[in-house]
């Protein structure tokens, strides 16, 4: 699944191609998504200037006076600035034409992906609740440390929850507890304030690095230029059960926490 940083690059990657731009017309090959793509949004979005691309957690917001357009890419969406004569696949599921001939298009092979609408004013609910932005100035070792007191989860799954800090999922989480040298299920609450400071710093650290490669390759997700990302080839632990450690050459071993698979050094993480 895409991760931040994989969607920060599709977001960087297509902003400079909406931004400022009007919406001609929306064609919708395919509603059944993740959830229904709501009938007002092919009312509401045409004719529409988008005004500003940012974004929240995993979703891209394109925003207009008439609200703002909220997408998620799921575990195998990609989003693509192509020529307006440009022929739809099987799984190219929508396009958006722009007054500058182009259009935007999202393509989902397993339809997990999103397309929904928040009206000004308002939050749509997938938003309400979430975290701090891991990238933000609310995001630091304080942070974690006020809020895993007294938490018995493993550290891991309380890195990965939304209402913690968004956007850092399975990938990142361990690289960045391998970075501070914190066991992956080592109880949230036992985690000490110094390395909680080590690890919001790796968080960051490595989010940033990430962004600046491309994001990491991982089955689907190419950037909106169809360049892969080349964080991949620099992971510590991630995917690499049984590789040797690249900092003490002890085995890396890999477990399933949260119904998730996780890898850490046994050696170099406590």
């Amino acid at each position: 699944m895409p991760e931040l940083p994989e969607v920060e690059t599709t977001r960087r990657g297509i902003a400079p191609h909406l931004i400022g731009h009007r919406v001609i017309a929306v064609d919708i090959r395919q509603r059944r998504l993740r959830w229904p793509i709501p009938a007002a949004l092919s009312r509401l979005l045409p004719g529409q200037k988008i005004e500003n691309v940012e974004r929240r957690a995993k979703y891209i917001l394109a925003h207009t006076s008439a609200g703002s357009a909220l997408l998620h890419l799921g575990m195998s969406g990609s989003l693509r600035i192509l020529g307006a004569d440009s022929a739809p696949a099987t799984h190219d599921h929508f396009d958006w034409r722009l007054d500058s001939g182009r259009i935007l298009r999202f393509t989902d092979p397993r339809r997990f992906g999103s397309l929904l609408w928040q009206t000004p004013g308002t939050m749509h609910p997938l938003l309400a609740g979430l975290g701090p932005e891991p990238l933000g100035d609310g995001f630091d070792g304080a942070y974690l440390w006020k809020k895993s007191r007294g938490r018995s989860a493993a550290v891991k799954t309380f890195l990965m929850d939304q209402k913690m800090v968004v956007g850092v999922g399975n990938i990142y989480a361990a690289e960045a507890l391998f970075a501070a040298g914190i066991h992956p299920r080592r109880a949230a609450g036992s985690v000490s304030h110094a390395r909680y400071e080590r690890l919001a710093g790796a968080v960051k650290r490595i989010l940033v690095h990430a962004i600046t490669r491309g994001g990491t390759t991982l089955r689907d997700f190419l950037s909106p230029d169809g360049v892969p990302g080349y964080f991949e080839q620099e992971l510590f632990v991630y995917g690499r059960a049984g590789e040797p450690c690249k900092i003490c050459g002890t085995p890396i071993r890999a477990s399933v926490l949260g119904q998730r698979s996780t890898f850490y050094c046994p050696h170099c993480q406590r």
